[in-house]
């Protein structure tokens, strides 16, 4: 996942000078083209490695969680505030209990690399019962990401 991402990015920066170069620009330029690709891309990799740390921090908080990806769902993301991406998630308690669920939910481009990592808790999940929460991206995100499960606790 990391080479494509350094690859997309090899792309972007190598795109950039392609224009740049394609429109006569002087080198000082080309040059701050490249700070300027590598500085973007350098920032989104920090993102995205800062929220996937963040979110598995949460997950190793819960005590006696037991698999339960398959009792959750995610829609179809949307913009709803404008910038950051949402999608909601539908957890469906399986078991005879009252539950909760601690969810890692990734965001994904279309190429399937990850943009943003989230972790959201539905509580109170009756036996039998669904319930629903919504994911919500870290920052803006370009697009139009798909929401995944990534991991499901139930506790």
């Amino acid at each position: 996942m990391k080479r494509t991402r350094t690859a997309s990015a090899a792309c972007i920066a190598v795109l950039a000078l392609l224009a740049l170069t394609v429109t006569a620009c002087s080198d000082e330029d080309v040059d701050k083209a490249k700070d300027t690709v590598a500085s973007a891309t350098a920032k989104a990799g920090e993102a995205v490695a800062s929220a996937t740390e963040a979110a598995a921090s949460e997950l190793a908080k819960v005590k006696d969680g037991v698999n339960a990806k398959g009792d959750v769902k995610a829609a179809d993301t949307t913009k709803p505030d404008g910038d950051r991406t949402t999608a909601e998630i539908t957890a469906t308690n399986s078991t005879d209990k009252k539950a909760d669920y601690t969810i890692s939910v990734n965001f994904r481009d279309g190429d399937g690399n990850l943009l943003d990592t989230v972790v959201l808790n539905i509580n109170g999940v009756a036996p039998g019962a669904a319930k629903s929460g919504t994911a919500r991206s870290n920052r803006s995100l370009s697009g139009t990401p798909k929401a995944e499960i990534s991991r499901a606790l139930r506790h």
